[in-house]
């Protein structure tokens, strides 16, 4: 599927790049909905930018995607270059992302953002956070626990609340998905160690 095919609603393109997969997939902006199927790789060990950007590369050209894209990336990014790089290899640290894929990609238009940070503004765009005031926050589980922290419709980036420190470890190697798994925990223990 390309940018260009007719559809009955606007088409964005997502690439969430997470501590274990690359996943990718057409996503409908006047709805929020993915469209069709999405498509995952495993995220390359050790996961440098450069072995990183090659699967981003191959899953937006499994889709035949031309147009621009959006790209999520498991830490802190600012004006497009990352911060901190606790669930990929450290080598992300000052990379400049977007400039890395787009060249990467031919020049397509690609916009970077903290992972958690983007499935909050699209909860506050298309889900419960939709018209709140005040303060909305998302966490996200899996490699690690990601957050966004939303205050009368303004994001405040980066939060990254798992990595705060409960009883001498960071929550997300207490509570992070992939601990749930790895400990083959039920989702009642799991909750416990979440709450």
């Amino acid at each position: 599927m390309t940018s260009n095919e007719p559809t009955a609603g606007r088409q964005g393109f997502g690439i969430d790049v997470g501590g274990s997969g690359v996943k990718g997939a057409v996503v409908d902006l006047d709805t929020g909905q993915i469209i069709g199927e999405r498509f995952r790789l495993d995220t390359p060990q050790p996961a440098t930018p450069e072995a990183v950007t090659t699967t981003v590369a191959e899953v937006v050209r499994h889709f035949g995607w031309t147009g621009p894209l959006g790209v999520t990336y498991p830490g802190v990014v600012v004006d497009g270059v990352v911060q901190t790089a606790a669930n990929v290899d450290s080598s992300w640290i000052g990379t400049r992302v977007a400039e890395l894929m787009s060249t990467a990609l031919d020049g397509q238009q690609v916009t970077v953002l903290n992972d958690a940070d983007a499935a909050g503004l699209a909860e506050q765009r298309y889900g419960a956070g939709r018209n709140r005031d005040g303060v909305v926050v998302l966490l996200t589980f899996g490699t690690g626990i990601g957050s966004a922290v939303i205050h009368n419709g303004m994001l405040l980036p980066n939060t990254e609340f798992g990595h705060i420190e409960v009883e001498g470890k960071e929550a997300e190697h207490r509570a992070a998905a992939s601990v749930r798994e790895r400990k083959g925990w039920g989702y009642r223990k799991w909750t416990k160690q979440v709450t």
